[in-house]
Formats: structure tokens, C-alpha cells, sequence
């Protein structure tokens, strides 16, 4: 007698809601949830696929980050979420997001007030809130909701709730959120 392994797809335990970095209509029909690492390769190979899915469906789906900084293996990743954050707070977030993921090789704090220079946000103030870890309980948040979901590596994606399990390429992305809205 043989049995089939029994496949069960991790889901979403944290519901995206208002206090989330969203870009994409607030009703689209899909919702892309992304725990992701700015110092991440793998993540910044994602992060023009990401954009050009939002680009190709910009009516059917909407794209969600959350942080997921991996510190013992990327130095630099818990800052540049604050970062992110501090951008977050004066509205900014995902200028802050691209400026990341497009210097991923300059994360280190120098660059890190470079780009918030070059993104017309106060350096000095954003400075001493990353100085005094202003936006770690938010960080934190994401990342315990992330192991909650079972997330264990970045990128991780969830497709209306679902964990993406296939690759980051363009085709496939584009194939799971066509299949979600039920193309």
C-alpha cells in the first residue's frame, strides 16, 4: 500500500491591512504579499519582475511589502528597512523601496544617507531615527508575522494568502497572478 504525500500550501496568517506598504489599486482581485530583504540578491533579481507584473496587470493585482531583514547574513538589511520606514513616514516608501533595491551594493550607512539625500528626505532626522531604532518594532512586526506564515527565506511570496511556491521569473509570476484572478 502506498500513500501520496500530502501537500499543503503555507498560508497567510497575517492579513494585510491598512498599516501595509501597498502599491496598486486597494481592490484589485490579487493581492502579491512580498517578504523581502533589501540586501537580498535574490530578492533585487525579483524587484523588477515584481514591477513589471504590476506594470503588465495594473488593474488585477496589487503588490504588498513587508520586511523580512535576514541580519546574520546581510549586515546592512535591518537599517535599510528602517529606512524604508522612516521614508514610510513621510510618504515615501516606495521611492525609498526602489532607491534600495536599485543599490543594493551601496546599503552600508554612508550610502544609506546618500539616498535619503538624494530623495529630498532629511538626512539628520532620519539618521536619529535609525540611531534610536525608531521603526524596529515595525520591522520586527513584519518579520514575526513572516515566520508565522512560515516564510524561512527571502523572497517569499503569497498570492492571495496562498505561498507562492514557483520561481520569480517574469512568465511565472505573470502565470500565478493570471491564475488567481482566474484568467
Amino acid at each position: 500500500m502506498s500513500s501520496t504525500p500530502l501537500q499543503v500550501n503555507a498560508r497567510l496568517r497575517v492579513p494585510v491591512d491598512g498599516t501595509d506598504h501597498v502599491r496598486g489599486p486597494v481592490d484589485a482581485p490579487v493581492t502579491v504579499v512580498q517578504y523581502g530583504d533589501f540586501q537580498c540578491h535574490f530578492c533585487g533579481a525579483a524587484y523588477p519582475d515584481l514591477a513589471e507584473v504590476l506594470r503588465q496587470r495594473g488593474d488585477t493585482v496589487r503588490l504588498v511589502y513587508r520586511h523580512f531583514p535576514i541580519a546574520n547574513v546581510h549586515p546592512y538589511a535591518e537599517a535599510a528597512a528602517e529606512v524604508a520606514e522612516a521614508a514610510g513616514r513621510r510618504d515615501r516608501f516606495w521611492e525609498m523601496h526602489d532607491w534600495l533595491y536599485e543599490h543594493q551594493d551601496q546599503l552600508d550607512p554612508v550610502h544609506l544617507s546618500l539616498g535619503v539625500e538624494q530623495l529630498g528626505l532629511p538626512p539628520d532626522e532620519v539618521d536619529a531615527e535609525i540611531g534610536r531604532q525608531a521603526y524596529a518594532d515595525r520591522v520586527r512586526r513584519d518579520f514575526v508575522g513572516g515566520i508565522r506564515s512560515g516564510v524561512n527565506g527571502t523572497p517569499t511570496l503569497f498570492v492571495n494568502d496562498v505561498r507562492h511556491e514557483g520561481g520569480y521569473d517574469l512568465p511565472e509570476l505573470l502565470a500565478a497572478v493570471d491564475a488567481a484572478a482566474g484568467a
